[in-house]
């Protein structure tokens, strides 16, 4: 199994749900962009160009394994997807992958997907991005390397409620558990928020697989499996 097969294998494992997958490689040749996409980020820097059609490139093999058309995916001004109607997903992107994940909007209201190099969070960044109650449960645990778990947790988290809310926030918005063996999360909510209350929590799941750390949260599902 090649690693973009075992990423992709692992980010399905992470939802109950009929998720179509793709991953691909920033650096890899792609079709070109639909001409709206590619008027979104004209003046780009070469790099952010790169990203982008990858990750349009994989939405696109998504909706393929969905039965749908190639379609354009436009961007809010704050760069969030717009997805066909009947579609939800999310893309995300690392320094040498990209996937996106796609489900159609009679299973889930919205998704979030994260990928990061599965390494220690940079020291300078641990106050930034961790609370001191996060820093305590890991300190607690005596796995203060897992940092970057909670990062890509809460990136996941925030990519999940960024279509229902339109809000922006930073991480002290959200407060990650993690448990002992770091295999699920809840992202719970440290301030009222627009469709969230102070205390309610987004369930995910994380992984680490081909030296990378995969989160990912749905909200709103329906038909998960067993139920």
């Amino acid at each position: 199994m090649t690693q973009g097969a075992e990423i992709a294998a692992a980010v399905r494992g992470l939802f109950d749900l009929p998720v179509a997958v793709a991953v691909t490689r920033p650096d890899a040749v792609h079709p070109p962009l639909f001409d709206d996409e590619a008027a979104l980020i004209a003046r780009a820097r070469p790099e952010r160009i790169a990203e982008f059609t990858a990750g349009r490139s994989a939405a696109r093999e998504a909706m393929r394994h969905l039965g749908y058309a190639p379609k354009p995916v436009l961007a809010t001004s704050d760069r969030a997807p717009i997805w066909p109607q009947g579609l939800t997903g999310s893309i995300s992107h690392c320094a040498d992958w990209c996937i996106a994940v796609l489900v159609r909007d009679s299973h889930a209201r919205s998704l979030g997907i994260d990928i990061e190099e599965d390494r220690p969070l940079p020291g300078d960044l641990l106050d930034e991005i961790c609370s001191q109650s996060e820093i305590a449960q890991l300190q607690e645990a005596g796995h203060l390397a897992a940092a970057m778990r909670i990062f890509c947790a809460k990136e996941a988290a925030y990519k999940a409620q960024y279509p229902l809310t339109r809000t922006l926030f930073g991480f002290d918005r959200l407060d990650v558990t993690l448990p002992a063996d770091n295999s699920a999360f809840d992202a719970q909510f440290t301030q009222d928020t627009e469709c969230f209350r102070r205390g309610d929590k987004l369930p995910g799941r994380i992984v680490s697989v081909a030296g990378h750390l995969v989160s990912a949260v749905a909200i709103g599902q329906i038909n998960r499996k067993g139920a």
